[in-house]
């Protein structure tokens, strides 16, 4: 069985997802990683020139080839959710822990990283994570088997509960 992390952007999928797969002794894939892997671009580039449809296209590519995988854990971006197969295709082979962070959280983790293309093109950064936000959690909420807050705590703190619920 694979272990799947879902979650916006800074939620720590990522660091903790390296802690998972070290513990267990697995392998962790990024599905950002693997896009990026495949397109040959970053994720900006990418959405430049092509458009954030080809890069869920991408996404969904990925999704796919993962979901034959055993005993992977999974760090998807944070947009993984928002196509139903791809949701199907992960969970087939897997456990979802759905990781969550406050509005706050998310804006002191990634404020100030740029190479995370803008989903909305026209907000403020603060506006675009809660419409975003508001937008995926049913989706998100849908898609989870477990979920984890992140918010104030530490990423081996998250990791352990993850494992505990294995």
């Amino acid at each position: 069985m694979n272990v799947v992390l879902i979650g916006y952007r800074g939620t720590g999928k990522s660091t903790v997802g390296k802690i998972v797969a070290a513990r267990l002794g697995r392998t962790l894939v990024s599905t950002d990683a693997e896009i990026v892997k495949r397109a040959g671009h970053g994720i900006p580039e990418i959405v430049a020139q092509h458009g954030w449809e080809y890069f869920r296209d991408l996404e969904s590519q990925v999704c796919r080839d993962l979901s034959g995988g055993e005993g992977l854990v999974i760090d998807t971006g944070g947009g993984a959710i928002l196509r139903a197969e791809n949701v199907e295709r992960l969970k087939h082979h897997g456990s979802v822990f759905w990781l969550t962070a406050s509005v706050d959280t998310i804006m002191k983790r990634i404020g100030r990283d740029t190479q995370r293309p803008s989903l909305t093109g026209t907000k403020s950064f603060v506006d675009e994570v809660q419409d975003v936000l508001r937008d995926r959690t049913p989706k998100y909420e849908a898609a989870a088997d477990h979920v984890i807050s992140t918010d104030g705590r530490s990423v081996v703190q998250i990791a352990d509960e993850i494992l505990a619920r294995l």
